[in-house]
C-alpha cells in the first residue's frame, strides 16, 4: 500500500468512528438525556433484570422438536452474533426456568434471590452464563440496548460563571455561560468525578418529582403487578422497579449533589450543568456491568478514600472539607448488569454470608457507606458441593434466598452430538474426521448416564417393555421417541406418552438421571486423544472404540465406572458393544446405499400403497387404480407380501388396526406435518430393507471386496465392469456420506471382520 492509500484508509476509519460515536449519542448533557427518556421512557427506566429479559427477547425464540414435544428455545443461546461459537446445546428446560425466574423478579419489582445453577461438572452451567453475558455485551451496543451513567464535571475558572470554588467575589467578568459542562474538552475541565456505581441518571431527579414523572409515563398502576405475565414490549404493562422508584444516587454522588445545591442556593438547573451523561457498554473484559467472581479469599466490595491529587483541589470548597470515599470491588463493577459467582460453594462460607441480605435487599454494607445494587446475581456450583452445603447449619438461612436451577447432563444423544460437532468445527485437527464419529461419541456418553426405568404405576400393556428396556432403547426413546420393535400401536402410543413420566421420575431422586456418567468435557478429551492415535488414518469411530476400551480400564479415574453393574445398565463394556452394533448398522446401510441396493423411494411408495390398501380394506372400500382407471378390491396378496417383508407373524388384522390408529394419533399430534411413514414406522422400513439385503448379501459382499481391492491398488485383475461399479460406489461414499479413501477402507475392513467374515 502506498502512503496515500494508508492515509485514505486512516481518514475513512476515523470518519467512521466519529460518525458511530455521534450516532450512538455517547456523551450527553442531562437535558439531552432527559429528552431521550421522554421519547422512549421504557428503554431508559428498565432495571437490570428487565434489561436482561428484554435482551433475551431481542434475539427471539423458536420451537424445537423433542421427544417430550415442542419446547421454546431462546435464540440467544445459539449466539447468532458470534456465528454460534460456544453456544449452549440443548437445556431448553433450564432456559425457560431461568426466564420465568427473571420474570418473577421483574414482577416483584426487584431481584430478591440469587439464582444458583447446580449440576455435575461439565454440564454447561458456566456456558449458559457466558451466553447471557455475551448477549448483554452485544445488546448494549444496539440502539435498543443503550445504557447510560453519569459523571460530575467541574470546569476551569475561565469557563465557569464563577470560580470553581464558588466564591462569588471571584466571578470571571464576561465569562460565557454554558447550558451544560458535559461537552467540554479536557483542557476546560479541572475535575471529573466518576460515578463508579453507574447509577441510572434518572435517580438525579428528586424522589417525589421522579415518582410523579414515572406515574405519568407508565400509569398510576405502574407499581402494581399486572394480572398477566410481564412481557418486554411497548404494549405490555410496565412495572417500575424499586431501584428507580424509591432509590437514590450513591453516597458519594449525594455528597456532591448536596454540596452543589447548597453552593447554588437551591438552583437545581445549575447542578444539572455539572452532569455529564455517558453511554456505557456491558463488558466482561473491562469489568463493566458483567463480572465473574472466582472462589477467592476476599470480600466482593469495599470503599476507599479518593486520592488527594490536583483535581481534588478544584472541587467546591464545601467538598474539599469532606472526606470522599469511592466504592470498588466486584459488586460495584457488576452493577447495572450481571454478577456471576463461579463455583460459589468452593468459597469459604464466611465470605458468602453477606449474600443472605444482599440477595434479598439488593444492598451491601461497606466500611463507609451502604451500596444499593441493581444487578442480577447468578451462581454455579457442583452437585456434590451443594449436597454437602445442605447439611450445614447455615443452609436454612440461605435456602429462602436461593433459586435452585438444576442443569444435568444431556440425555438426548442427538443434541449431545452437536456439542462435539461444534468442538471439531472450531478445532484444527489437521486430519480427516470420518462420518459418525461425533454420533458415536455422543451415544456412548449418554448411555453412561442412563438409569434403569421404574415401571411402577405404568400401564400394564407397557410394563413388560419398560422392565426389558435397554439403555440404547431408552436413549433412542429420549432422543427421537423411537420405540422398541414389536410393539402394538396402542403400546407405542402409551410408551411415547410415558416418556415425560420416565424423565420426571428419574429427576426426582437425589442421584437423578443425568447427574452421573461421563461429562461432555471428558468426552472432548477422549475425542482429542483418539485424533492422535497413529493406528488409524482418520479420527473415526474405530479410534473412539479404542479410546473407550482404554478409558474403562481404570475405574479409579471416573466415578461412573465404580458404580455397581446392573446389566445392561452401568455396564461400560456393554455400552461400547451396543454403540458398535449401531455404528455397524449405519455403516452397512450406507455402503449398500452407495452400491445402489437401497431403494428408498420404492420402499416409501410400496408402504404408502400398503397403508392405503389396509385403510380401504378395514373400511370395506375399493382402491382406485391409476393405470386401469377402475376401482378394485384391496389385494390380500399384496398386503400379505408387505407384512411378510415387515415380519408380521401374528394376527395381521390386529397389526393393520394398530397401524391405522398410530397414523391417526400422529395426525392429531402433528396436524400440519406431512405423513412421513419412514419416521412413523422406522422399524417396519428397517425390516423391509433387511429382507431386501439378505436376498442380495452375496452381491454386497463381492462389491465390498472389490472396493477394498480398488483402494489398495489391486484392481488390475478385476473386470472393467466390476472396477467401474466399485469406483462408483466409492465415489458415492465420498460425496454422499463424507468418507475419504482411508476411513472408507478402515470401515469396510471393520464391517467385513464383524459381519461378513
Amino acid at each position: 500500500m502506498t502512503t496515500s492509500t494508508h492515509t485514505a484508509f486512516l481518514d475513512t476509519l476515523c470518519q467512521g468512528v466519529r460518525a458511530t460515536y455521534a450516532h450512538k449519542r455517547s456523551m450527553l448533557s442531562f437535558a439531552e438525556f432527559f429528552a431521550l427518556f421522554q421519547e422512549n421512557p421504557r428503554r431508559f427506566a428498565r432495571s437490570a433484570v428487565q434489561y436482561l429479559l428484554d435482551m433475551l427477547h431481542y434475539f427471539g425464540t423458536e420451537e424445537v422438536d423433542t421427544a417430550l414435544g415442542p419446547q421454546r428455545r431462546f435464540k440467544l443461546f445459539d449466539l447468532p452474533f458470534a456465528e454460534g461459537r460456544f453456544k449452549v446445546i440443548g437445556h431448553e428446560n433450564t432456559q425457560n426456568a431461568l426466564h420465568d425466574l427473571l420474570l418473577s423478579f421483574a414482577r416483584e419489582r426487584r431481584v430478591t434471590r440469587l439464582v444458583l445453577l447446580h449440576g455435575p461438572n461439565g454440564s454447561a452451567k458456566s456456558s449458559l452464563i457466558h451466553c447471557l453475558i455475551a448477549g448483554l455485551e452485544h445488546y448494549s451496543q444496539q440502539d435498543e440496548g443503550a445504557l447510560y451513567r453519569f459523571n460530575w464535571i467541574f470546569p476551569t475558572a475561565k469557563v465557569a460563571r464563577t470560580s470553581i470554588g464558588f466564591d462569588q467575589d471571584q466571578r470571571q467578568p464576561g465569562a460565557a455561560r454554558l447550558a451544560s459542562y458535559a461537552h467540554l474538552d479536557e483542557e476546560s475541565i479541572d475535575a471529573k468525578l466518576i460515578e463508579e456505581m453507574r447509577d441510572n441518571p434518572l435517580l438525579l431527579l428528586p424522589r417525589p418529582e421522579r415518582q410523579e414523572l414515572l406515574r405519568k409515563h407508565f400509569g398510576e398502576r405502574c407499581r402494581t403487578v399486572p394480572p398477566v405475565p410481564l412481557l418486554p414490549d411497548a404494549e405490555a404493562p410496565f412495572v417500575v422497579s424499586d431501584y428507580l422508584y424509591d432509590g437514590d444516587i450513591s453516597h458519594k454522588s449525594r455528597m456532591v449533589f448536596d454540596a452543589l445545591l447548597a453552593s447554588y442556593q437551591g438552583d437545581l438547573q445549575e447542578v444539572f450543568r455539572h452532569i455529564q451523561i455517558e453511554r456505557f457498554y456491558i463488558s466482561r473484559r473491562y469489568r463493566q456491568g458483567a463480572v465473574t467472581i472466582e472462589p477467592q479469599l476476599r470480600v466482593d466490595a469495599g470503599s476507599r478514600q479518593v486520592t488527594a491529587d490536583r483535581s481534588l483541589s478544584a472541587l467546591p470548597t464545601a467538598l474539599q472539607n469532606r472526606t470522599i470515599f469511592e466504592p470498588f470491588g466486584d459488586l460495584v463493577d457488576g452493577n447495572r448488569g450481571l454478577v456471576e459467582f463461579n463455583d460459589i460453594l468452593k468459597r469459604p462460607p464466611e465470605l458468602n454470608k453477606y449474600l443472605i441480605a444482599t440477595s434479598e435487599k439488593g444492598s451491601v454494607n461497606v466500611d463507609h457507606a451502604i451500596l444499593f445494587l441493581d444487578t442480577v446475581l447468578i451462581g454455579t456450583c457442583n452437585e456434590d458441593y451443594l449436597e454437602a452445603f445442605k447439611v450445614q447449619p447455615d443452609y436454612p438461612s440461605f435456602k429462602g434466598r436461593l433459586d435452585l436451577l438444576r442443569m444435568p447432563y444431556l440425555l438426548d444423544h442427538e443434541a449431545e452430538k452437536g456439542i462435539y460437532d461444534e468442538m471439531l468445527a472450531n478445532t484444527d485437527l489437521s486430519r480427516h474426521v470420518a462420518p459418525h464419529t461425533t454420533a458415536v461419541a455422543a451415544l456412548w456418553a449418554v448411555l453412561t448416564r442412563m438409569m434403569r426405568p421404574n415401571s411402577e404405576g405404568a400401564p400394564e400393556s407397557i410394563t413388560p417393555t419398560l422392565e426389558k428396556l435397554t439403555p440404547l432403547e431408552k436413549a433412542d426413546l429420549y432422543a427421537s421417541g423411537r420405540v422398541p420393535e414389536g410393539l402394538s400401536g396402542e403400546q407405542v402410543r402409551e410408551l411415547k406418552a410415558w416418556i415425560f413420566r420416565l424423565r420426571e421420575e428419574a429427576a426426582e431422586t437425589l442421584h437423578y438421571e443425568g447427574r452421573h456418567g461421563i461429562s461432555p468435557r471428558e468426552i472432548k478429551q477422549v475425542i482429542l486423544h483418539a485424533a492422535q492415535n497413529a493406528a488409524f488414518g482418520c479420527l473415526s469411530p474405530l479410534a473412539l472404540f479404542d479410546a473407550f476400551a482404554n478409558l474403562i480400564k481404570d475405574p479409579s479415574v471416573h466415578p461412573f465406572l465404580r458404580v455397581e453393574a446392573d446389566p445392561p445398565y452401568h455396564d461400560p463394556k456393554g455400552y461400547s458393544d451396543a454403540v458398535e452394533r449401531r455404528y455397524l448398522d449405519l455403516l452397512d446401510f450406507q455402503i449398500r446405499d452407495a452400491m445402489g441396493l437401497v431403494e428408498k423411494e420404492n420402499y416409501a411408495s410400496t408402504f404408502a400403497l400398503y397403508v392405503t390398501s389396509v385403510s380401504n380394506f378395514l373400511k370395506g372400500e375399493k382402491i382406485y387404480d391409476r393405470i386401469t382407471g377402475a376401482y378394485q378390491e384391496p389385494s390380500p396378496a399384496f398386503m400379505d407380501e408387505v407384512e411378510s417383508l415387515i415380519g408380521i407373524n401374528d394376527d395381521p388384522r390386529k397389526f393393520r388396526e394398530d397401524l391405522i390408529a398410530t397414523i391417526a394419533a400422529y395426525r392429531i399430534d402433528n396436524p400440519d406435518a406431512e405423513l412421513d411413514y419412514r419416521r412413523i414406522f422406522p422399524e417396519a422400513f428397517s425390516r423391509m430393507e433387511d429382507r431386501f439385503f439378505q436376498a442380495r448379501r452375496s452381491i454386497v459382499q463381492k462389491r465390498k471386496d472389490d472396493i477394498i481391492r480398488l483402494i489398495n491398488g489391486l484392481a488390475a485383475d478385476m473386470t472393467p465392469g466390476d472396477r467401474d461399479d466399485a469406483q462408483r460406489s466409492l465415489d458415492t461414499l465420498k460425496t454422499r456420506y463424507g468418507f475419504c479413501e482411508q476411513c472408507a477402507l478402515e470401515a469396510l475392513v471393520f464391517l467385513h471382520r464383524k459381519r461378513y467374515s
